[in-house]
């Protein structure tokens, strides 16, 4: 299940809440309008607004995760450009030939590391450039040894920037893998189907019909849902975490 919310578009999976949502508001009028007269009781509206305002929270709980998580990307976007830049500011101290080969090994460490951050990039070729840059990392590292056995003046920050490479690069994995619990999203859809059904119950036992005003909350509350899952699929959709610093980084070393 946590696939699905991974791995299919934010939109598909928002407008299969619209229609379950519809179908949910249709069951629970069909039923009500089946009830006599004397059925309509207060407490049915009572129990209607208490799953609104359970799913209310449940909206807003989910929407406030998802951005705290996407904004915890782009943060770490930032502290991996910085912690390279420091990395290859130090590496430019280095005396040759180990400082060309270092910085050309960092070069390509960015390269990858925006090739990662593509969109619509498959776990196979997701998995391939991670062991990539799982080398080039021992690469950097052996290159780092080589400096400081030819006495480079510049062991501490060289080695102190190396560890910042490698623990941000740790950091900036985990927040992209880090999404929303399926059961939480799970538990929202739940809340937003029964809503419905009360809903329409309520409106079937009073003899009520009002079709467009619910069509307009249906498609209020999937937009929120799609937005929502889309900050939670940070390589697809339309709300992705920007390569601005990354690509500057990458502009400046040059060739």
């Amino acid at each position: 299940m946590g696939t699905l919310f991974t791995e299919w578009d934010a939109w598909m999976i928002a407008a299969v809440l619209a229609a379950a949502m519809v179908a949910g508001w249709a069951a629970g009028w069909w039923r009500g309008r089946r009830r006599p007269e004397a059925a309509k009781e207060a407490p049915v509206s009572k129990f209607n607004d208490a799953s609104m305002a359970i799913l209310g929270l449940l909206l807003a709980f989910t929407f406030s995760m998802s951005l705290s998580k996407h904004d915890q990307r782009r943060l770490m976007v930032v502290t991996d450009s910085n912690s390279i830049g420091d990395f290859y500011t130090c590496a430019s101290l280095v005396q040759e030939p180990v400082r060309q080969k270092l910085q050309d090994v960092i070069r390509t460490y960015v390269e990858h590391r925006l090739a990662l951050a593509k969109e619509r990039i498959d776990e196979p070729q997701s998995q391939k450039i991670l062991a990539q840059l799982q080398q080039l990392q021992n690469r950097m590292q052996a290159l780092v040894s080589e400096a400081i056995a030819d006495g480079t003046p510049v062991v501490v920050p060289l080695v102190n920037t190396l560890n910042e490479v490698t623990s941000s690069h740790a950091a900036r994995l985990a927040a992209v893998r880090d999404r929303l619990p399926p059961s939480i999203v799970m538990l929202l859809f739940l809340s937003a189907i029964i809503s419905m059904v009360l809903m329409g119950a309520q409106q079937g036992a009073s003899r009520e019909y009002h079709f467009g005003a619910t069509l307009g909350f249906v498609a209020l509350v999937s937009l929120v849902v799609y937005v929502t899952l889309d900050l939670n699929q940070p390589q697809r959709g339309l709300i992705t975490v920007s390569q601005e610093p990354m690509q500057r980084l990458l502009a400046g070393m040059g060739e």
